[in-house]
Protein backbone atom coordinates (compact mmCIF):
# COMPACT_ATOMS: atom_id res chain seq x y z
CA UNK A 1 0.00 0.00 0.00
CA UNK A 2 2.47 2.23 0.94
CA UNK A 3 4.09 1.70 -2.72
CA UNK A 4 0.95 2.65 -3.89
CA UNK A 5 0.49 5.83 -2.14
CA UNK A 6 3.86 6.67 -2.96
CA UNK A 7 3.71 6.41 -6.47
CA UNK A 8 -0.02 8.18 -6.50
CA UNK A 9 1.79 11.03 -4.33
CA UNK A 10 4.28 11.57 -7.42
CA UNK A 11 1.48 11.58 -9.72
CA UNK A 12 0.25 14.08 -7.99
CA UNK A 13 2.99 16.40 -7.72
CA UNK A 14 3.87 15.96 -11.18
CA UNK A 15 0.41 17.13 -12.18
CA UNK A 16 0.81 20.30 -10.06
CA UNK A 17 4.03 21.05 -11.43
CA UNK A 18 2.90 20.64 -14.50
CA UNK A 19 -0.24 22.58 -14.51
CA UNK A 20 1.74 25.61 -12.88
CA UNK A 21 4.17 25.59 -15.53
CA UNK A 22 1.66 25.91 -18.05
CA UNK A 23 0.47 29.10 -15.98
CA UNK A 24 -2.81 27.46 -14.43
CA UNK A 25 -3.68 29.19 -10.96
CA UNK A 26 -3.18 26.33 -8.30
CA UNK A 27 -5.66 28.04 -5.74
CA UNK A 28 -8.13 27.68 -8.93
CA UNK A 29 -7.50 23.56 -9.63
CA UNK A 30 -5.65 22.03 -6.68
CA UNK A 31 -8.98 21.96 -4.97
CA UNK A 32 -10.72 19.92 -7.76
CA UNK A 33 -7.51 16.92 -8.25
CA UNK A 34 -8.29 13.78 -6.47
CA UNK A 35 -6.42 13.11 -3.32
CA UNK A 36 -3.71 10.59 -2.65
CA UNK A 37 -5.95 7.49 -1.78
CA UNK A 38 -8.13 8.35 -4.42
CA UNK A 39 -5.75 8.09 -7.27
CA UNK A 40 -4.58 4.81 -5.19
CA UNK A 41 -8.31 3.30 -6.09
CA UNK A 42 -8.15 4.51 -9.37
CA UNK A 43 -5.15 2.33 -9.62
CA UNK A 44 -6.75 -0.53 -7.79
CA UNK A 45 -9.67 -0.37 -9.65
CA UNK A 46 -8.67 -0.79 -12.84
CA UNK A 47 -5.79 -3.55 -11.74
CA UNK A 48 -8.66 -5.34 -10.21
CA UNK A 49 -10.72 -4.98 -13.66
CA UNK A 50 -7.57 -6.51 -15.20
CA UNK A 51 -6.85 -9.23 -12.70
CA UNK A 52 -10.35 -10.88 -12.83
CA UNK A 53 -10.91 -10.64 -16.38
CA UNK A 54 -14.04 -7.73 -16.00
CA UNK A 55 -13.12 -5.73 -18.90
CA UNK A 56 -16.47 -7.44 -20.90
CA UNK A 57 -18.77 -6.55 -17.38
CA UNK A 58 -17.57 -3.34 -17.45
CA UNK A 59 -17.90 -2.55 -21.52
CA UNK A 60 -21.68 -4.06 -20.90
CA UNK A 61 -22.38 -1.73 -17.61
CA UNK A 62 -21.20 1.33 -19.70
CA UNK A 63 -23.33 0.83 -23.28
CA UNK A 64 -25.36 3.45 -24.20
CA UNK A 65 -28.19 0.91 -23.75
CA UNK A 66 -27.66 -0.21 -20.51
CA UNK A 67 -29.10 1.20 -17.96
CA UNK A 68 -27.46 3.53 -15.46
CA UNK A 69 -28.34 1.29 -12.45
CA UNK A 70 -26.12 -1.27 -14.29
CA UNK A 71 -22.89 1.06 -14.31
CA UNK A 72 -23.69 1.85 -10.72
CA UNK A 73 -24.16 -1.49 -9.93
CA UNK A 74 -20.95 -2.44 -11.28
CA UNK A 75 -19.16 0.05 -9.48
CA UNK A 76 -20.31 -0.21 -6.00
CA UNK A 77 -19.13 -4.15 -6.39
CA UNK A 78 -15.66 -3.22 -7.47
CA UNK A 79 -15.52 -0.21 -4.89
CA UNK A 80 -16.60 -2.60 -2.40
CA UNK A 81 -14.50 -4.90 -3.09
CA UNK A 82 -11.55 -2.34 -2.87
CA UNK A 83 -12.83 -1.63 0.12
CA UNK A 84 -12.81 -4.97 1.60
CA UNK A 85 -9.30 -6.21 0.70
CA UNK A 86 -7.72 -2.47 1.84
CA UNK A 87 -9.65 -1.58 5.41
CA UNK A 88 -7.24 2.04 5.24
CA UNK A 89 -9.11 2.62 2.38
CA UNK A 90 -12.44 2.08 3.20
CA UNK A 91 -13.32 5.79 4.21
CA UNK A 92 -11.62 6.90 0.74
CA UNK A 93 -14.04 4.46 -0.68
CA UNK A 94 -17.49 5.20 0.88
CA UNK A 95 -16.83 8.59 -0.12
CA UNK A 96 -16.12 8.23 -3.66
CA UNK A 97 -19.55 6.15 -4.14
CA UNK A 98 -21.86 8.31 -6.53
CA UNK A 99 -19.06 10.64 -7.87
CA UNK A 100 -17.04 7.88 -9.24
CA UNK A 101 -16.26 9.11 -13.01
CA UNK A 102 -14.96 5.87 -14.88
CA UNK A 103 -13.53 8.52 -17.16
CA UNK A 104 -10.86 9.60 -15.41
CA UNK A 105 -9.70 6.20 -14.40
Amino acid sequence: MNTLRAEARDELQAEIEHRCRSGEDPWQFIPDLPSVDERVIRILRSDTIELLGLGEERAQAYHPSSPQKRAEEFEFALLRRIALDHPELTRTVWSMLGRFDPNAA
